[in-house]
């Protein structure tokens, strides 16, 4: 099933990329301002994470959610399964949708793959937005994630119900409580053992995120990272770390946890919204002076 049921704003569809099946919403043109972004949803969710900042937003750019590969409802491929493989496909994905030159968002799981996709092509993306994700090296994770990050074996994770755990974490999102039909999509997202291979995409953190530290400094596509103060399983060392390496780099913490665009999502869009106005308006003006 593409939607759920339920009267959202995000409506997606299925294309081909690669030989797999990525799931993707578009905005439409709604006024912004002849501009694209790029959004790839979080883990453990899907790309109705993105429901309550759309209208939002849509009026300054163009939207294009995707599911990442092995997230969402997209398939995947053992190679993708680690933050550099899926920073290639990200360019590939928004070469394969027609987006020229878009603004790029990769909260959580997103924002390693999306420093990797600005490091291999700097001149791809407009600008980037990241945050509540792992960045430090070495690890710097509590909670589930660092237990996920770190189990010896990933057997025991099978034997839970991949429903418990969505649940476990939508449950420490502040005052917002997801539909009956959009907690369906991410229960669906990660049936059977959905979730336990999504997990291989983290635990490659310990070999990949030295790597791409050592890429930070050199980086030249703006990037704003934007992080919930109270996140219990990313703390802000994560958010600072970036922020101390990234040439052009602007950090803001949001009064929320993890799921900050769900928990505080007039000042996550507020934010992002602000920052595509910003990035515009400086290559307008690169742009008339050449």
């Amino acid at each position: 099933m593409s939607a759920v049921n339920a009267p959202v704003s995000v409506r997606p569809e299925f294309t081909t990329i690669d030989g797999l099946s990525v799931r993707f919403a578009r905005s439409g043109d709604t006024g912004g301002a002849g501009q694209d972004a790029l959004l790839l949803s979080p883990w453990p969710e899907s790309l109705y994470a993105f429901e309550q900042v759309w209208s939002r937003l849509s009026r300054s750019a163009r939207l294009t959610a995707v599911d990442p590969p092995g997230f969402g409802r997209s398939e995947s491929r053992d190679e993708l399964r680690s933050p550099r493989a899926m920073g290639e496909f990200v360019v590939r994905l928004a070469d394969a949708l027609g987006l020229e030159r878009p603004h790029l968002v990769g909260p959580d799981i997103g924002t390693a793959s999306t420093l990797f996709a600005a490091a291999a092509r700097p001149d791809r993306f407009r600008s980037v937005v990241v945050g509540s994700g792992a960045a430090v090296v070495p690890l710097q994770l509590t909670g589930p994630l660092k237990e996920w990050v770190e189990a010896p074996d990933l057997e025991p994770y099978r034997r839970i119900d991949p429903r418990r755990i969505v649940d476990a974490a939508l449950s420490t999102i502040d005052g917002f409580t997801p539909s009956d039909g959009i907690r369906d999509d991410y229960h669906a997202s990660y049936a059977g053992d959905r979730f336990v291979e999504s997990m291989r995409y983290a635990r490659a953190y310990p070999a990949e995120l030295p790597v791409l530290a050592d890429l930070l400094p050199g980086i030249r596509t703006p990037v704003r990272i934007i992080a919930g103060v109270r996140d219990a399983v990313v703390p802000s060392v994560n958010a600072e770390f970036l922020h101390d390496r990234l040439p052009d780099s602007r950090l803001d913490f949001i009064d929320a946890g993890h799921f900050c665009w769900e928990e505080r999502p007039e000042s996550y869009a507020e934010l992002v919204g602000d920052w595509w106005t910003r990035r515009s308006d400086v290559l307008d003006e690169e742009k008339g002076r050449t």
